[in-house]
């Protein structure tokens, strides 16, 4: 994606190392600090600006999810490059994530579903991933519970799994700083500064930050900084439920996380024979209020969320019992893809993931870096990741969305 600067400042010495431009990134969450981790790599002085603490918005309420089964091209590339730093992070970053290569496993009941599976695994496989498509009895050497009367045909990848969220956040958040990153918690932004038509930084309470660019990755509250720089953008806070629970039988730690895709019931293990289950599962979907929503389970979601627990494997039965729960915000697009581009001069946005900002976050904050200091991306293509798309009908649905 070309910069929308007519005659973009030098932003590289030829090493890659850049000039001296100051960015301010609008999120604390995991793709702020991992965007501003890339950038401070590169040489970029760096100020994050985050209104609460870190991680604090979607990041920690995360499920955790890393995988490489997406139905478009776009996603399942965003994936491989993230997976390349997941899979090292310890050794980079000196944190163990407690990253578990269980795999992914998805499941279809319908035959439409099914159909589409074999198109995504070609696609994913020819992407660079390693999907299989498996019968629901082939599914069982994976997920022995599977109840497979229920399903027609299953994929599952083994590159695929789940991390620990928080401490993902920590390896970010502290290989910033030490690159030289001035994170700011408890400090919103009240204001994006334009001259010109260009952006030159933001207003906080403590006062105003100069920058040459600004990165909003500002997750839930995206839509209100876009705001402030006169755009609206299609990015809508959506409340999605988690529980931790005891299950009947115990789940087996090898188990894949687990997506009943025709329903929207997904679960994996946790630690010691628990299991996390969530879904969304009802037609109705209202934007939430970032700054006042419930962060507490509803009980008919609970029971919902373990009657179709035990109708797609043997875990999950009348003596359950729940341990605990949360909700969180995903921000949602239209289409369940980011939009990842420099919308204004100076204005770079990162925003709208709608459920996958997590995995994505490596990828991510490397295309940023990428967009302020060369004024193009390289690492994946993104070019169809404009806000504009919405506006042109070229918008790229993805399918497989838990």
């Amino acid at each position: 994606m070309t910069s929308l600067h007519d005659s973009p400042p030098t932003r590289t010495d030829g090493s890659g190392t850049s000039a001296e431009l100051t960015v301010a990134v609008v999120g604390g969450g995991i793709v702020g600090l991992a965007s501003a981790y890339y950038l401070a790599e590169r040489g970029a002085r760096v100020v994050v600006c985050e209104k609460g603490t870190l991680g604090g918005g979607s990041t920690e309420r995360s499920a955790g999810g890393i995988r490489t089964q997406f139905s478009t091209p776009v996603n399942v590339d965003l994936s491989l490059a993230s997976l390349d730093v997941w899979n090292d992070f310890e050794e980079r970053f000196g944190v163990d994530i407690a990253h578990r290569h269980n795999g992914y496993l998805f499941l279809a009941r319908e035959t439409e579903t099914a159909d589409r599976f074999e198109t995504d695994v070609a696609m994913q496989n020819e992407r660079g991933g390693d999907s299989r498509l498996l019968d629901p009895e082939a599914a069982t050497t994976y997920c022995p519970g599977l109840r497979t009367d229920q399903f027609v045909a299953a994929t599952y990848s083994p590159l695929d799994g789940f991390a620990d969220p928080y401490l993902a956040l920590q390896g970010f958040a502290d290989g910033a700083r030490e690159s030289g990153v001035d994170i700011r918690t408890k400090t919103p932004v009240t204001d994006i500064r334009i001259e010109d038509g260009s952006v030159t930084g933001v207003e906080t309470p403590s006062g105003a930050v100069e920058a040459d660019y600004v990165v909003n990755a500002a997750g839930p509250w995206a839509r209100q900084v876009a705001e402030m720089a006169g755009l609206d953008v299609p990015v809508a806070p959506r409340r999605r439920q988690v529980a931790v629970v005891d299950p009947e039988t115990p789940v087996e730690p090898d188990v894949p996380l687990t997506i009943d895709l025709d329903t929207g019931l997904y679960f994996r293990p946790e630690r010691e024979g628990t299991a996390i289950a969530g879904g969304q599962f009802s037609d109705e979907d209202p934007d939430r209020d970032p700054d006042a929503y419930s962060e507490t389970t509803d009980l008919d979601w609970v029971a919902e969320t373990m009657n179709r627990a035990a109708d797609a494997a043997t875990y999950f039965g009348p003596d359950t019992r729940v341990r605990r729960g949360w909700a969180g915000l995903y921000a949602v697009t239209p289409d369940h893809h980011p939009i990842i581009e420099e919308s204004l001069p100076g204005f770079v946005q990162a925003i709208g993931f709608s459920g996958h900002g997590f995995q994505h976050a490596p990828a991510t904050g490397q295309i940023v870096a990428e967009l302020v200091l060369d004024g193009t991306a390289s690492l994946v293509d993104v070019d169809r990741l404009g806000r504009e798309r919405f506006e042109t009908g070229d918008s790229i649905d993805e399918r497989n969305v838990a």
